[in-house]
């Protein structure tokens, strides 16, 4: 309790030095209020811009906060944009935790001490992040490998600071004039969901092996095998990658990489494993990315850190593609009637007025030439006109779109000349053949294969019992129908015997009381 209290009072002190508060009265309308906290709070500098503010602020609450930034971030349909481009340049950097607390966690997961599990093992990390740090090592094979360890203690850490957010988002909600627009607590469950897969190392390897299995025989990308007799769920151990980080750009043109090709092999992975797979690496910034200059795999991409993907389904792919293809020929009707048809926007929208709300949104957009077009900023603007109309963004695509950035902005760094559109549209109209074409027909088909093969052989058995029925319908009717007939008869017997003795009865008890009083008229003469 003491430490809530303490962690609460260093949030409060950090609000105020940054002026967060400020920020928050702003949106008020009430100027006196402001003024009057401004003069309260004379000693502290706001004359940095809000955005930079704000970032200062979670950097100096630590690391868990930071990640809150960074998802914050990804929330443009949500965020400000000049707030969302500063949390934007948030970095995961924190101290390396000690060798000897790595050590010990590596016993504690895997039962052996790094020394007895590997031939070599490197005390000196190589890189460290909220989350997790990574040592160099090898196997007693001799294969080069990374072994990323998770910060002990992060579990509770994390519970402490998330039950800090929910109450700051409470208050925000209740407090702030724009603060149910922001969905605070929809921001903070997101991100709890997020830390929590992240504390779970398994599921990252799992994703590590996915990508892999989808990208074993591409020219384009690398995914580095997990060795799973050395992973747990707080270590794992991966194949060692080399490569020049992406970023680097003076070191690829050094090694003799075209830029322009790896521009567009960047475009080519992502919609790949978009429209190909369903499922994305949803990280891609470049401290995630390297590119091999080993003569075997020379200008691949290699992918590292797979804590967070994204997952679509066929709905949500053909939702994409039948929206991309409509917004690039500018056929706004199209993107209205695919909302409404998708289920995101309800019935009763009118097409007309969801037609006339995107085509107001993007057509400045589309003055600019192609190669200018920000795929990225095209979706953030349907989820912006959305909202209007109570769609609700889908989780899975405010992750595409966050990526869609990254590599927007990594390709147009690599080559400013860089058409998205001229490399995405062959795979929206392949997706598009896939789905709707004879193409799409035929896969379909062979994805039921499994279901015909058990099928087909009981085709004559099952047509000749259909047959045999048929058949023995008639009679079995007529039957029927006798039996109908013979137990109406049955019933109608049975009513006249019944009429015929109640009737006797009633008649002899009649009779009996005429004879009665007769016989007393002549007893009395």
């Amino acid at each position: 309790m003491l430490f809530k209290f303490l962690r609460l009072f260093k949030i409060a002190r950090v609000a105020i030095r940054y002026g967060l508060d400020n920020i928050a009265i702003s949106t008020l309308d009430r100027p006196g209020i402001s003024r009057l906290i401004d003069a309260l709070f004379f000693w502290r500098d706001i004359s940095a811009p809000r955005g930079v503010r704000l970032r200062q602020a979670l950097e100096d609450l630590g690391p868990i906060w930071v990640k809150f930034g960074q998802v914050l971030s990804t929330r443009r349909d949500l965020m400000p944009p000049d707030i969302a481009d500063e949390l934007a340049k948030l970095q995961d950097r924190v101290p390396p935790f000690p060798t000897e607390v790595a050590i010990e966690q590596i016993v504690k997961s895997l039962g052996e001490h790094p020394d007895r599990l590997f031939a070599e093992f490197e005390r000196e990390p190589v890189a460290s992040a909220s989350i997790a740090q990574v040592h160099f090592a090898k196997l007693k094979d001799g294969t080069e490998v990374a072994v990323k360890v998770l910060r002990p203690g992060m579990k509770r850490s994390i519970e402490d600071d998330l039950a800090l957010m929910k109450i700051a988002a409470d208050l925000v909600e209740r407090l702030w004039a724009d603060g149910r627009r922001l969905k605070p607590k929809e921001v903070v469950g997101e991100f709890d969901k997020y830390l929590h897969d992240e504390l779970d190392l398994m599921r990252e390897a799992a994703n590590a092996s996915q990508l892999r299995r989808n990208f074993l025989q591409s020219q384009l990308l690398i995914v580095p095998e997990m060795f799973w007799d050395y992973c747990s769920t707080s270590v794992i151990v991966m194949e060692r990658m080399h490569g020049i980080p992406i970023s680097r750009i003076d070191r690829l043109v050094e090694a003799g990489v075209d830029l322009k090709k790896l521009s567009s092999d960047g475009v080519e992975i992502f919609f790949t494993q978009v429209f190909r797979d369903g499922f994305f690496h949803a990280d891609m910034h470049p401290g995630n990315i390297l590119v091999s200059v080993d003569p075997a795999t020379f200008g691949r991409y290699i992918a590292l850190d797979f804590g967070i993907v994204g997952t679509l389904t066929d709905y949500d792919k053909d939702y994409l593609s039948q929206n991309f293809l409509a917004f690039f020929r500018r056929d706004y009707k199209r993107v209205a009637e695919a909302h409404i048809e998708s289920g995101w926007a309800p019935k009763e929208t009118r097409v007309d007025e969801l037609e006339a709300a995107v085509r107001a949104c993007c057509e400045p957009i589309f003055d600019r030439p192609l190669r200018d077009i920000s795929f990225g900023q095209v979706l953030l603007r349907l989820f912006q006109t959305s909202r209007r109309f109570n769609v609700e963004v889908q989780p899975q695509l405010v992750l595409l779109q966050k990526t869609l950035l990254n590599i927007e902005g990594l390709g147009r760094q690599l080559d400013p000349d860089l058409d998205l559109w001229k490399t995405a549209k062959p795979y929206l109209e392949r997706w598009m053949d896939e789905q709707i074409g004879l193409r799409g027909m035929f896969a379909r088909f062979k994805e039921e294969a499994t279901h015909y093969n058990k099928l087909i052989p009981e085709i004559p058995r099952l047509l000749h019992q259909a047959l045999a029925a048929q058949a023995d319908s008639p009679r079995q009717d007529a039957e029927l129908l006798k039996q109908l007939v013979e137990e109406q008869r049955r019933t109608n017997r049975m009513l006249g015997f019944m009429v015929f003795f109640g009737g006797g009865l009633a008649g002899g008890i009649i009779l009996a009381q005429v004879l009665l009083r007769w016989y007393k008229l002549v007893n009395w003469w």
